[in-house]
């Protein structure tokens, strides 16, 4: 029989061990400091699947740049050729005794060049800066885009913050009914109340409870939505902190604008691109190889060695005939530039006036829902007080308990609902 409650306790024991890992998680999920908003957007922006590209472009700048650079040092050209020509100069002198070998009309060359550009080097440069200025816009294009997850995390953030408070809320209207059932029971033992009132208390009761249910499982949706942007897993138990009611500010610092600004930079640089390409290149040379007969002695017939070096100067001419319409060209690009920031410069003005009237309208309804929920409280209390003397029926005091219960709910939504719209506006503004 010892033997045999040994058993069963180790049984037990095992038993509570298995549920320990559960129990540790919940406490371990409850005991994790709230996200702030802040983590929420960097976390999302850190996880995002488009942050990858952030190394590329990165990678592509250091690659173009670094190809771009190598300009500035010395070409280098291998070349060979052979050929055979219909006739070749002769010397029409004739000499007694002397035999002057003619140039033979099969000739071989084999060499090689190096150029080291001077007026390039110009160019090279201009084209550096035209590089990392549209990196830079590659750059800050990503950053619109990223700067878009805001929005989408504001939805989620501030809509798991609502929840949370209807669920106080709920909590609060649960205690009001169970009060008042706790006086019908008590009243009805006393023989001086119904049974059936006790069960509409109880029926609001259990309406109060699916709520508490649909509210749950929408917030282990927003959460979990959430937790897929930061790449997080969050439960049902992960805590949100309630952000700072905001000072807006009117101040334009939207990742947009520095788009619109470097495109302007660009077309500046392309303009000098323009005038440097089209300038006489100046370049030093250095050539040397074999030939037969040699390239620099036309009199020796033997394969032999030579070498050549100077200066080179060419101008090319065919770019002046498009130089003025290049760079109209370029102007005009300017001018949709510009014209797309005054579009986007009106676009957001106009949401940043929407938005401000919102939380203008907000402010003056909270003031009111404070007020209203003090006076439905107030009239709650006094039917409780009713409810208890046999003064009001059950139904008066459940449609009071309600009135104060809509105040309440009008109150937490115009106040998430007015964070929401600050956070909105500042995200509008990009500050």
């Amino acid at each position: 029989m010892k033997q045999i409650n040994t058993k069963r306790w180790r049984v037990k024991q095992f038993l509570i061990l298995l549920g320990l890992p559960g129990l540790f998680t919940q406490l371990f999920a409850q005991s994790q400091e709230p996200l702030t908003l802040e983590q929420c957007y960097t976390l999302a922006k850190q996880n995002y699947p488009l942050a990858r590209q952030r190394d590329l472009i990165a990678k592509s700048k250091e690659y173009s740049i670094d190809n771009i650079s190598k300009g500035y040092l010395p070409q280098l050209t291998v070349a060979g050729q052979a050929t055979y020509q219909s006739d070749v100069t002769q010397i029409p002198i004739t000499l007694p005794g002397v035999k002057i070998a003619g140039i033979p009309k099969d000739q071989y060359k084999l060499y090689g060049e190096i150029n080291q550009p001077v007026t390039d080097l110009i160019t090279v440069s201009q084209q550096k800066k035209l590089q990392e200025a549209n990196s830079l816009i590659q750059e800050q294009n990503f950053e619109v885009e990223l700067y878009k997850l805001k929005d989408r995390i504001n939805q989620l953030f501030f809509g798991v913050l609502m929840i949370d408070e209807q669920l106080k809320q709920n909590e609060i209207l649960k205690k009001d009914i169970e009060t008042g059932l706790s006086k019908i029971t008590t009243a009805i033992k006393n023989g001086v109340d119904f049974k059936s009132n006790a069960d509409k208390l109880k029926a609001e009761l259990l309406k109060a409870k699916q709520r508490d249910l649909e509210l749950q499982a929408s917030r282990r949706a927003y959460t979990g939505m959430l937790g897929l942007f930061m790449n997080q897993a969050l439960d049902e138990h992960a805590q949100l902190l309630k952000p700072k009611s905001l000072q807006i500010s009117q101040t334009l610092l939207r990742p947009e604008l520095i788009v619109f600004d470097s495109r302007n930079k660009v077309y500046d640089i392309q303009k000098k691109l323009i005038n440097t390409k089209n300038l006489p290149k100046l370049g030093l040379f250095f050539q040397g190889g074999i030939g037969q007969p040699s390239p620099v002695n036309m009199l020796s017939r033997d394969l032999s060695s030579y070498y050549i070096g100077g200066v080179r100067l060419n101008w090319s001419l065919n770019g002046l005939y498009t130089i003025r319409k290049e760079k109209a060209l370029i102007e005009i690009d300017r001018k949709l530039n510009d014209m797309q920031r005054d579009i986007f410069l009106f676009n957001t003005n106009f949401t940043m006036k929407q938005q401000h009237a919102e939380i203008i309208k907000l402010e003056e309804l909270l003031k009111q829902d404070q007020d209203i929920v003090e006076l439905r409280t107030s009239v709650k209390n006094t039917a409780n007080t009713q409810l208890e003397n046999g003064i009001i029926t059950t139904n008066d005091y459940v449609k009071e308990i309600n009135a104060e219960d809509q105040a309440r709910q009008g109150l937490i939504l115009h106040e998430i609902q007015l964070l929401m719209a600050q956070y909105n506006y500042q995200n509008t503004t990009g500050n």
